[in-house]
């Protein structure tokens, strides 16, 4: 029999449905009026659902924002999360200016929705991002979407800018101490009186901090409901409003795209509205107010009462660092110093810090300042009247740049740690050597006992490199005479050994040493006398360690053996037989012998 096989007939595939959104979006009041929001979420959740090969996700629609961003558009951005997430395939849209009104934003948004394999369809313009020619035409199409919002950005701004003219405010501002009541300014009690302590508080010499501390002690708060900060008060103290006049077109958006805000600065006119609501502060005392902010300005850090300024203060500049010098105080040994410093170093600035260093005395800057000057008392008013400035181009000198223009260059030498050392300290400081025998600062055991017998001075210890030692470096004792004595340096370990030795203990012991030995007179470069306390002496001969030199390496033989190679050049092989050759022909056969 023949063997039959059965082929079953194939199910039909079902396609899988597009899952599909939508997205609406109004922005002012008469574009609600023709195009509600309601009739577009109405029209595309009818549109979805009636398609059999679509799935309908739901609509994403913002109320009443921009199109000119994407920041403050919940739902839009909303929409995108959900698209990363796998959840839309298809975006359906009215228009571009729907989607969005900034060609960058448009463009940006579309291709990442396309390199996600997500299709978007604007309906007017019958452009589908996933096609050839789509981008194109967006680009085309959104650059004049981002026109026509300027256009209607311009046209707004034409009508307020009328209104202005005509003394009308753009809008409802909100300020402390007045509300709005219709049309009218009114003020409200509790708030004006916050808005006179803080002109008062000015006007009694106290500082915007001063004021921000005690608002914020007594709960007082902006009309925000935040802290009064150092900003809020300048913006009071500032505001021509609370003199019953109203200045309009203090700011203004400079790009209807970027919606940043500037201060009018001149750029645009503005409009001085007189007698438009009742006064807080009446004219006279805000005039003065804002006098006085003008003259504390140019002032600079003068006009800070509570800072401690001179007439220095500001005067003295580095080159280097753009910083200006700073004051300073301290008392150092019992002496009262006062000098002068970059800022860079108070205010830790970044970098390697100031290259100049140093500090100014004061003291020598005010004699530098009168013989600059030509006086032989300074006198501060003669200094600001004369002087500019001064740069510290280099360590201990200043240059003085005077109002006429000329710049004088002037030595000042920092004198604050001789200036520190008053006979009284100086004796104060010997009777305390004399007492321990010693420095009482960094000293050791050896201070002050090991004397040169040749010119009378102490030995003084002092560290150097030595690659063998501990931690890299050995103490030498030196004498403190180095012109013209020729007593050699001794090496502390070794010294110690011979003390040690001499004293017949196993180390050196400080307190045997002490106990024992007077001094140690050093005679000349081989002889030292260990003087005791009972009047006892023993000699020895100081034998100075041979100078052992580290062998080199194979690497520094064979870059000492290419450095001789490369500078031995055939100009000056050339150069080298040439004097050999005169050599012999001026000494004859003995030239060899002749040095």
């Amino acid at each position: 029999m023949p063997n039959l096989i059965k082929i079953e007939a194939a199910a039909p595939a079902i396609p899988a449905r597009k899952k599909v959104a939508a997205y609406a979006r109004v922005s002012m009041q008469s574009e609600r009026i023709l195009h509600s929001l309601s009739v577009q979420i109405s029209y595309y959740s009818g549109l979805i659902q009636k398609n059999p090969e679509w799935e309908y996700v739901g609509v994403y629609a913002d109320d009443f924002i921009s199109g000119t961003d994407t920041v403050k558009r919940n739902e839009f951005n909303r929409m995108l999360a959900d698209c990363e997430k796998g959840k839309i395939d298809i975006v359906l849209t009215k228009s571009i200016s729907r989607f969005a009104r900034n060609t960058v934003d448009l463009l940006e948004t579309v291709r990442h929705l396309k390199d996600l394999g997500i299709e978007v369809r604007f309906e007017k313009e019958r452009i589908n991002s996933m096609s050839g020619d789509g981008e194109l035409m967006l680009s085309i199409l959104a650059s004049f979407a981002q026109e026509e919002s300027r256009s209607i950005s311009d046209n707004v701004k034409w009508g307020i800018r009328k209104r202005m003219e005509n003394g009308i405010p753009n809008g409802r501002f909100r300020i402390l101490g007045y509300r709005w009541d219709g049309d009218q300014l009114v003020i409200v009690s509790e708030e004006a009186e916050v808005v006179k302590q803080v002109f008062q508080n000015f006007l009694d010499g106290k500082s915007r901090l001063k004021t921000e501390r005690e608002f914020e002690a007594e709960g007082i708060r902006s009309i925000n409901g935040c802290v009064m900060r150092d900003s809020n008060l300048k913006t009071i103290l500032t505001n021509v409003t609370y003199t019953g006049n109203l200045l309009l077109q203090k700011e203004f958006i400079s790009d209807p795209i970027e919606k940043k805000r500037k201060k009018n600065r001149g750029e645009l006119p503005q409009y001085y509205v007189e007698n438009t609501h009742e006064p807080i502060i009446d004219m006279e005392t805000f005039q003065y107010v804002q006098n006085e902010m003008a003259r504390r300005r140019e002032l600079g850090a003068l006009a800070n009462k509570s800072l401690n300024t001179c007439c220095f203060t500001g005067k003295i500049k580095c080159p280097y660092c753009g910083q200006s010098y700073m004051h300073s105080r301290r008392t150092k040994n019992g002496h009262y110093q006062e000098f002068w410093n970059c800022g860079s170093k108070k205010k830790k600035k970044q970098g390697d810090g100031c290259p100049v260093g140093g500090t100014i005395n004061h003291k020598n800057l005010v004699l530098a300042c009168a013989e600059v000057l030509g006086i032989d008392d300074f006198d501060e008013d003669v200094f600001l009247e004369k002087v500019n400035y001064i740069d510290v181009p280099k360590r201990y000198t200043l240059e003085f740049h005077m109002t006429d223009g000329r710049v004088i260059t002037k030595d000042c030498p920092n004198t604050g740690h001789q200036d520190c050392w008053t006979p009284e300290y100086r004796a104060r400081v010997s009777a305390q050597r004399r007492k321990t025998g010693t420095n009482p600062k960094g000293a050791s055991r050896l201070t002050a006992k090991i004397k040169c017998v040749h010119c009378g001075c102490n030995f003084r210890g002092a560290l150097q490199k030595k690659a063998d030692a501990e931690g890299g470096k050995m103490r030498y004792w030196r004498c403190a005479e180095h012109n013209g004595c020729d007593t050699v340096g001794l090496r502390e370990d070794l010294l110690k050994a011979m003390i040690s030795e001499v004293l017949d203990t196993e180390d050196f012991d400080e307190e045997v040493f002490r106990e024992r030995i007077d001094r140690i007179d050093v005679l000349s470069v081989s002889e030292i006398v260990l003087c005791f306390k009972d009047g006892t002496t023993v000699s020895r001969e100081w034998i100075p360690p041979e100078r052992v030199g580290r062998p080199w390496t194979d690497e520094q033989r064979e870059k000492f053996r290419e450095s001789i190679k490369d500078a031995y050049t055939p100009g000056r092989r050339q150069q080298m037989s040439e004097h050999m050759k005169q050599l012999r022909r001026e000494r004859g056969k003995a030239w060899r012998k002749e040095k």
